[in-house]
């Protein structure tokens, strides 16, 4: 099912990558279940959702901070990210937005905004073809703020060279959108 984009002089497009890019959402699901289990820690499912989107260690210190826990945040981070860079051979392509960055490659600017960091981001965007496709990858080193701040997307329009009014974002989650929103963009949910 093709995506329908709205009205609007866009003259950049800005993909987050797990959930829109990627249908991976639940091997990061399954990565943090098992590191928290490691730490004798719980991430419950709806929690993951709903917090998507948000950089790695933020999410370690949202969860020490909810469940009064004192997790090591590099340690759970690093867990973490081991354990979904194992599966990143499964990562599967999101067919209808990757069409789309397809379509519009070359065309106009392209770029990946993640709260994830560079590596993993990196790694599945080469697991899935498509590295080639983005002029700029903006991942959780490259700015202070993480969604739902405006600083992922923002940077990335700053290295496309366009106005934020001027991008379209693709999202799939509410703090993807909002950080979208607050950087002055508009926004599709895939």
């Amino acid at each position: 099912m093709p995506l329908t984009l709205p009205a609007g002089d866009f003259r950049a497009f800005i993909f987050d990558c797990d959930g829109t890019l990627a249908d991976n959402m639940h091997l990061h699901y399954r990565a943090w279940s098992r590191a928290m289990q490691d730490f004798g820690g719980t991430y419950p499912e709806e929690l993951f959702y709903e917090w998507g989107g948000v950089p790695t260690g933020d999410i370690v210190r949202r969860l020490n901070e909810k469940f009064a826990l004192n997790l090591d945040v590099g340690e759970v981070v690093e867990r973490k990210e081991h354990y979904y860079r194992e599966s990143i051979p499964q990562v599967e392509p999101m067919h209808e937005v990757i069409a789309l960055a397809r379509q519009y490659h070359g065309k106009i600017p392209l770029a990946v905004a993640s709260g994830g960091h560079r590596d993993l981001v990196d790694r599945t965007l080469r697991s899935l073809g498509i590295d080639h496709l983005f002029d700029a990858v903006v991942t959780s080193e490259d700015y202070a703020r993480g969604k739902p701040a405006p600083d992922p997307f923002l940077k990335a329009a700053e290295l496309l060279r366009v106005e934020p009014a001027h991008c379209l974002v693709f999202e799939d989650t509410v703090t993807g959108a909002e950080a979208a929103r607050a950087a002055g963009m508009q926004c599709v949910i895939v």
